[in-house]
């Protein structure tokens, strides 16, 4: 592969997953890893996989505003039926990441207790099938306050660095950055749902030709996560 490029391959024939399933073992059977590659795999399926599903009412239409609300530490907007909640977790997003697409009427998915610590599980277990050094990514689609439709974006991560700061580096021209810092997890996350789509049940996706010096322990998607001292809209 030239060096600068990117292969994006999805990981078809996964299961259905179901509570408990071991996603790393059901992963390495699915695809050969690489070292370097970095795993991307849905929030749906960690969320199927920890059990984090709940019943909800489908004939209430305030049922999912209430288990939005029970979600979040803080309700930031409403409008409608739309809730954009501030989660325990520190992201900003339309109720509490609630999703009710690509479960059994009657279900909900709520977000992983820590988006991370699944991560890590994942990574773990990857390597010690494999023997491979490969990065996960946790994603999940969000909306962004200032652009129309979604995009997929990392709420869990391990093994790669969730910002590349590139301050105090030169451009093209040799002039100074001062404020660059890329998002080099969400970027990932959205090439990966490229490949995934949000109705072919393809719920993995393997990235392969990071740079290596992106990759290492020690990020937190987290990291992403703009503190409320530096928001303007909080």
């Amino acid at each position: 592969m030239p060096p600068g490029s990117l292969t994006i391959l999805p990981v078809p024939g996964l299961p259905e997953i179901e509570r408990a399933a071991d996603l790393a073992a059901m992963i390495a059977e699915a695809v050969e890893l690489f070292d370097d590659d970095v795993v991307v795999v849905t929030q749906k399926v960690v969320s199927k996989a920890e059990g984090r599903m709940v019943e909800i009412d489908p004939g209430d239409p305030a049922a999912k505003r209430r288990l939005a609300e029970s979600e979040a530490v803080r309700v930031l907007r409403r409008r409608g039926d739309l809730v954009i909640t501030e989660t325990r977790h520190g992201y900003v997003c339309a109720n509490s990441g609630i999703d009710l697409s690509n479960v059994a009427e009657g279900r909900a998915a709520l977000l992983p207790e820590d988006p991370d610590r699944s991560a890590r599980r994942i990574r773990d277990g990857l390597r010690a099938r494999t023997g491979r050094r490969v990065a996960v990514i946790v994603s999940d689609t969000f909306g962004r306050a200032w652009r129309r439709g979604v995009v997929d974006v990392a709420i869990g991560c391990a093994g790669i660095r969730g910002i590349v700061d590139l301050r105090g580096s030169l451009d093209a021209l040799g002039r100074q950055l001062v404020a660059t810092e890329m998002c080099l997890v969400d970027e990932i996350a959205g090439a990966a749902e490229l490949v995934m789509g949000k109705a072919s049940g393809v719920p993995v996706a393997v990235v392969r030709g990071v740079d290596p010096a992106a990759l290492g322990d020690g990020s937190v998607a987290g990291e992403v996560v703009r503190p409320c001292s530096e928001d303007l809209f909080r």
